[in-house]
Formats: structure tokens, C-alpha cells, sequence
């Protein structure tokens, strides 16, 4: 029976996911942002310039500025604001709320001239602010506006860095959610993306696999302050993976966890808003490619929807057998197809359940609700598709008002 071979092919796909695709599941590549033990805080800090590219965040800026230059940092931190051409009053909130914090003079703020042909919006607001860095600093720390970091934050950064010797540090922040679908939606967001890049895996030398998170992200000055700087990944639509991967392709070591008093304060209040995120970049982390996009709905499709439509309707028909007149006893049910059918896809069903719990467990939201992952990957496949039919019909979202751009020129090189 064709449910029975469906239902043998995702438990064996599942148990390979849980035990041979680096653990992604598991949680425990975490980086606090609690104070360092005296004991660790022995070595010269480095100098650490970050850089913030801000465009329309005067709602944030006094939150997420005010915790960035009050980091108790003992090494040399500054931090460079790129005003990304906004329409609001970015700048005027960045300069009230310098003089509001303990050190307003690490604060630049510096506007990000008009965007050049082939350059995304915000790798070329990162470009604007790799400029401005002095030559003599060791680390750059890339992080959005709309992130809110605890007074340790940086120094755990440097020193998972330092002490490890990695050369890019990155931490996938607490994205902020709302309601049912929130509170579903963005815990199965980050398993996707741990799935798609383990992180056990991004952080083992010499593994090709290579990302990072652009809520926060700690490199060494030396890898991207070229000549180039990040000319090399101008168009890079998913720019922080984009930059993991450069880092790796210049013999760099990457490292990748969880942040776990790390925030982003921007809200996603529903199903809707966590659609628009994913439509903008799904199809581009396809390489815009009509057969990837065939293999990745069809995987989705056997790996999360199949299981629960086949152990729904086994289970169905098991009960119409037993409450029928005609069937003898239930041994008679037990020999058959049908129950082996009907146990294959539940366990199919029970084994992507317990590979969602542990990140319900750090997004602390009830874990019953591992049983609807399926219902997630359903979701995640439709905005899979959605962003290949937006692309295809040249249907740009605008992204903080300006026009989201799914396949930029080559680029010119920036004098």
C-alpha cells in the first residue's frame, strides 16, 4: 500500500533530520548576555567599532541606541549610526538620546549617500558605515536598529571570540511576537532556519556550512576591511549569511548560536506580518530557481503535511472498521495494512513534534503546540511559493519605503 511506503520514507527522512542534520533541533549553542566572572575578564579587551545601519527607526532608536552606548565595555567601543536616507526623525532621536546615555561621545551618525545601482539597501548602509571605521579597530559589530542589547551583551560576544579564537560571532536575537499565530509562527521561523543551517554545524572548522544572524553579528576588522569592503556581496539580499560566507571563503572560523536576553523590539503581531518577512527572501535563498523551488515544496509537502493527512485518514477509517457490523473482532484490524499505515505516519507525526519542542521551550511558549508544525510547514511552503509568484510577476514589496529590489545589478565599485 502507497501510505504505508509514504509513511516508512518520512520516519526514516525524519530520523535522519533528528540525529544526522547536525542536531539543529537542539538549543544548546546559546550565548548569554550576563556579566563575565571576574576570573575571565583577564585579557585586553579589543577596540570594537559597531555600526547600525537605521532607516525610519525613530520609534526604536531611544531603546536600542540608548542600550548600545551604555554597554559596560572595558576596551574601546564606539558606535557608528548610518542614517539610511530616512523620512522620519532617525537623527534627531540618535543626537537626544547621545546626550541622554553615559558616553554620548561614542556616538557618529553619518548618512548613507543615494543607493547605487546593485548595491542592497542595507549591505550599502554597512558599506557607508565601514568607511567610517577607523583602520586600527579589531572588531566590527553589524547589528539592526530595532535591537535592544543588555549591558553585557558586547563583552560576550568578544569574549566567545577571543577566548575560542573565532573570527565572526553571531547570535540569533528573541524575535518579538503577538498573539496565536505570533507566538507559532516565529518559534517555527527559527527552526526552519536552524534546520536549513545547523548551528553545531556553522560552528565546526573547516564545515562548508556557513551563516549567521544580521541581528548581531561580531567579525575581525581584518576580514572586510579591504579595499573592496563589502563590494563583494553589494547585491546580497540575505546579507548576513552572505557575509558569513565571505568571512568562511577567506579562512575564517564562524560561530552561531541562540541570544538569550537579546531582543529585537519590532512586532510581529500575526500571520500576516511573519508572511511579508519570509515572502521577501524565500525565493531568493533559492537562487531564484524554478526546479529548488519544485524539490522544496514537494520535500515540505512529504516531510510535514503528508504524515497527519495519511495518520488522519488511516486513523478514520480504522474507527469505520471497528464500529462497522461486519468486522469480526479487532485482531482482524490488527493484521492489516491499514494500522501499519496508520502507525508509520504517526510516528512520523510524534518524531517532528519532539524536534520542534526545545525551541517552544526558549521562546517559552507552550510546548503542546509542537503538534502543529505541520500546520507551520504548510504555511512556510505557501510563502515559499508566494515569493516565486511575486518575483515572477515583478511584485516588489516596499521595505521601509523603498522598493524591494529580488535580483540587483552587477555593481560598481564604490571610490
Amino acid at each position: 500500500m502507497w501510505t504505508i511506503a509514504i509513511g516508512a520514507l518520512t520516519c526514516l527522512a525524519w530520523f535522519w533530520l533528528l540525529f544526522f542534520r547536525g542536531r539543529f533541533w537542539q538549543t544548546h549553542l546559546q550565548l548569554t548576555a550576563q556579566p563575565l566572572s571576574k576570573k575571565h575578564q583577564t585579557f585586553n579587551w579589543p577596540s570594537v567599532c559597531a555600526i547600525v545601519p537605521a532607516r525610519n527607526e525613530a520609534d526604536m532608536i531611544p531603546q536600542t541606541l540608548g542600550a548600545l552606548l551604555n554597554q559596560s565595555y572595558q576596551g574601546h567601543f564606539s558606535v557608528i549610526l548610518v542614517d539610511d536616507q530616512s523620512h522620519d526623525e532617525t537623527v534627531q532621536e540618535a543626537k537626544k538620546t547621545a546626550v541622554l546615555s553615559k558616553h554620548p561621545e561614542r556616538l557618529t551618525i553619518v548618512s548613507a549617500p543615494p543607493l547605487p545601482e546593485g548595491w542592497a539597501g542595507k549591505v550599502w548602509a554597512m558599506q557607508t558605515g565601514l568607511l567610517h571605521v577607523p583602520v586600527d579597530t579589531d572588531f566590527l559589530w553589524f547589528t539592526d536598529a530595532d535591537i535592544f542589547h543588555p549591558p553585557h551583551s558586547l563583552e560576550r560576544l568578544v569574549d566567545k571570540a577571543c577566548r575560542e579564537s573565532f573570527d565572526l560571532v553571531s547570535i540569533m536575537v528573541r524575535l518579538h511576537f503577538t498573539g496565536f499565530w505570533g507566538s507559532l509562527m516565529i518559534p517555527a521561523f527559527v527552526y526552519f532556519f536552524a534546520k536549513l543551517y545547523p548551528f553545531r554545524w556553522v560552528s565546526r572548522d573547516h564545515h562548508p556550512k556557513a551563516a549567521a544572524a544580521g541581528g548581531s553579528i561580531l567579525v575581525r576588522h581584518s576580514f572586510i576591511g579591504t579595499e573592496d569592503g563589502l563590494a563583494p556581496i553589494a547585491g546580497a539580499l540575505i546579507d548576513d549569511c552572505s557575509l558569513a560566507r565571505l568571512v568562511q571563503s577567506r579562512k575564517g572560523k564562524l560561530w552561531l548560536g541562540l541570544g538569550n536576553e537579546v531582543t529585537s523590539l519590532r512586532a510581529y503581531p500575526g500571520l500576516g506580518a511573519v508572511w511579508k518577512m519570509v515572502t521577501r527572501s524565500a525565493f531568493v535563498q533559492l537562487r531564484y530557481s524554478l526546479w529548488l523551488l519544485l524539490g522544496t515544496v514537494l520535500g515540505m509537502l512529504l516531510l510535514y503535511v503528508c504524515p497527519v493527512v495519511l495518520a488522519c485518514t488511516s486513523l478514520f477509517r480504522i474507527v469505520e472498521k471497528l464500529i462497522s457490523p461486519a468486522t469480526e473482532n479487532f485482531l482482524h484490524i490488527l493484521g492489516t495494512q491499514l494500522l501499519l499505515s496508520a502507525a508509520l505516519n504517526v510516528s512520523a507525526w510524534v518524531l517532528m513534534s519532539i524536534s520542534f519542542i526545545p525551541i517552544l521551550r526558549w521562546y517559552r511558549v507552550q510546548t503542546w503546540r509542537a503538534a502543529l508544525l505541520p500546520l507551520c510547514g504548510f504555511f512556510y511552503t505557501c510563502m515559499t511559493i508566494d515569493s516565486a509568484r511575486r518575483f515572477w510577476q515583478q511584485q516588489a514589496d516596499a521595505w521601509k519605503g523603498r522598493p524591494f529590489q529580488p535580483m540587483p545589478n552587477k555593481p560598481t565599485r564604490h571610490p
